[in-house]
């Protein structure tokens, strides 16, 4: 009887391996395709990467050739010395002569002079302290309508927008799209607006070696207004499609140091109407005179 029910089995499990092989290969990958498929998707849950405008803040400013900087320590009036990064990136001290600077940030230096000077035997406990007295290996370029060109340092970590207000913002001519040239040959263009209202990925960080351009518009090819008074870059500007009034004041570079935001009169259509909230748009052919705040 028990060979019987083996028997019996060993007849089913054949029958169903038969029965499995007799299904074409290609079928069963349509089947397991098809399961597949079926199941849920979770790669729309994921989060999209970040845009590439978002910069990790260094640790520090990292030191290059023809950077100035004082080296000091702490109650130790004798050690105090003012030095220049050398081509080779090294620096002359007293007592422990050539230090290497460059690619260090000023806390990395800070702790190899003082180890130098501990090991030395010059000093028990040394605590050294070093500035940046002068900054010239990393910088940025800033050229076209902007209203002053050249290489402009970076001491820290500074946004497009940032940039274009150190150098004056940009001239009356200027495009409102500016165009940052990446050290790999990116180009990344962005208007005033997008970085004014956008968020962190349409106001990128810049980085040493960077170049910033901003092309000419040639007069009457777009809608102004005009701005005066007590502004840093007075003159006629592109009148962006949103643009707000204290847009309307970035653009000409803000106020200067006796400018008031309470104190600015509208001049519409050839008639003043008076002073309108920084919120509200700056139309074409408006002009702005600027007031002087009192002390």
């Amino acid at each position: 009887m028990r060979k019987t029910i083996l028997s019996t089995r060993s007849l089913v499990c054949a029958i169903g391996m038969a029965s499995l092989m007799a299904v074409p290969l290609a079928a069963q990958t349509s089947a397991f395709q098809q399961e597949f498929q079926n199941q849920p998707d979770t790669s729309a849950d994921e989060e999209a990467p970040s845009p590439q405008s978002e910069m990790p803040l260094a640790a520090g400013y990292i030191l290059g050739p023809g950077d100035v900087v004082e080296v000091s320590v702490a109650g130790q009036e004798e050690y105090r010395s003012r030095v220049q990064v050398q081509v080779d990136g090294s620096i002359q001290l007293p007592f422990i002569r050539d230090v290497q600077a460059e690619d260090r940030t000023v806390a990395q230096l800070q702790d190899e002079v003082a180890d130098r000077l501990r090991s030395g035997g010059y000093y028990t406990d040394p605590v050294v302290n070093v500035i940046v007295a002068g900054y010239a290996s990393r910088y940025v370029t800033v050229l076209g309508q902007v209203g002053s060109q050249g290489l402009v340092p970076i001491d820290r970590n500074y946004r497009l927008s940032e940039m274009i207000a150190r150098v004056g913002g940009i001239g009356p001519n200027g495009s409102e799209t500016v165009t940052l040239i990446r050290a790999s040959g990116e180009k990344i263009n962005v208007t005033l607006e997008e970085m004014a209202t956008g968020g962190p990925a349409m106001d990128p960080y810049v980085a040493a070696g960077d170049k910033i351009f901003v092309d000419r518009v040639e007069a009457g090819s777009q809608a102004t207004f005009c701005i005066y008074g007590a502004v840093n870059a007075a003159g006629c500007y592109p009148v962006g499609q949103t643009m707000t009034l204290r847009m309307a004041l970035a653009r000409a570079g803000g106020l200067n140091n006796l400018g008031s935001e309470k104190k600015i009169d509208v001049f519409r259509n050839g008639r003043e109407i008076g002073r309108i909230d920084l919120s509200q748009p700056v139309l074409e052919g408006d002009v702005l005179k600027v007031g002087e705040r009192f002390f």
